[in-house]
């Protein structure tokens, strides 16, 4: 059984991203690789771009997709283990999982962090509920702390747009009215660090990220300076991991004039 977890899940990721874009150029001729195969995408939160993306790229593999959103569609769903069901949800992730890896082939799920409790998220309970008693193979659509998919198409996109067999990658911080998670920014900093390119991550003072995401990751608190030079910019928000779930006051000045550049 093989998940698509983390990039952990992946053995040699600039093969995978070759693999991935002769895929991407010749999709008609793999309808037969998923032919006899079901997914099931179950969704706890809202998506776009990775939802469809995904169902059209089963679609392309000639399998068969269902949609679950849990919730809407089904019964709310208790992930804590040894828990009395005598509350609000009636159906306990042990025995949802194993019904529904019965039915499917590959499960995908998506679950976005509440941002109300560090410890809670970074368990990323959630997915490795699913992995622990679905028994069959799970692919990461965004979890509480990594999006996977989202990195491997950046990786990809870099791969398709530059000849250098280093280009020079910055992820930077911006602005956003919402507290948003880590998942993007720390999935995007583990697929880069194994990745052919030399990364460094700029953002303000306060926004670091965990521990486990940001060591031995160059950063520069100076985004003028993190800039210079870069092949590839990427901008994302992510709020805060030392005050967990918060967007912090920052000095206005950290942002570049982008009309000055201009």
């Amino acid at each position: 059984m093989n998940h698509f977890y983390s990039i952990d899940d992946i053995e040699d990721p600039e093969g995978f991203v070759q693999k991935a874009i002769q895929l991407k150029q010749s999709s008609k001729n793999f309808r037969e690789v998923g032919k006899t195969k079901s997914l099931c995408m179950i969704f706890l939160n809202p998506s776009l771009r990775t939802r469809l993306s995904t169902l059209q790229a089963a679609n392309a593999l000639g399998m068969d997709s269902v949609v679950f959103n849990v919730g809407e569609d089904g019964w709310q769903l208790e992930f804590e283990d040894g828990v009395v069901m005598n509350g609000t949800k009636a159906e306990h992730i042990k025995e949802a999982a194993a019904v529904i890896g019965s039915y499917f082939d590959v499960l995908a799920i998506r679950s976005f962090a509440g941002l109300n409790n560090r410890e809670e998220d970074y368990a990323d309970k959630v997915l490795k509920q699913f992995i622990k008693y679905a028994q069959k193979p799970i692919i990461n659509l965004e979890s509480a702390i990594r999006h996977p998919l989202q990195s491997l198409t950046d990786l990809i996109t870099i791969r398709e747009n530059t000849s250098k067999p280093r280009p020079r990658v910055v992820l930077s911080w911006a602005p956003h009215p919402r507290a948003l998670p880590q998942a993007v920014a720390n999935s995007f900093v583990e697929w880069m660090m194994k990745a052919e390119v030399d990364l460094v991550v700029t953002h303000p003072e306060g926004y670091e990220l965990a521990p486990e995401f940001s060591r031995g990751v160059a950063v520069e608190y100076n985004q003028a300076k993190a800039f210079d030079g870069a092949d590839f910019i990427y901008a994302k928000n992510w709020s805060s991991f030392t005050s967990y779930g918060q967007i912090l006051s920052q000095d206005p000045s950290w942002m570049i004039d982008q009309q000055k550049m201009d």
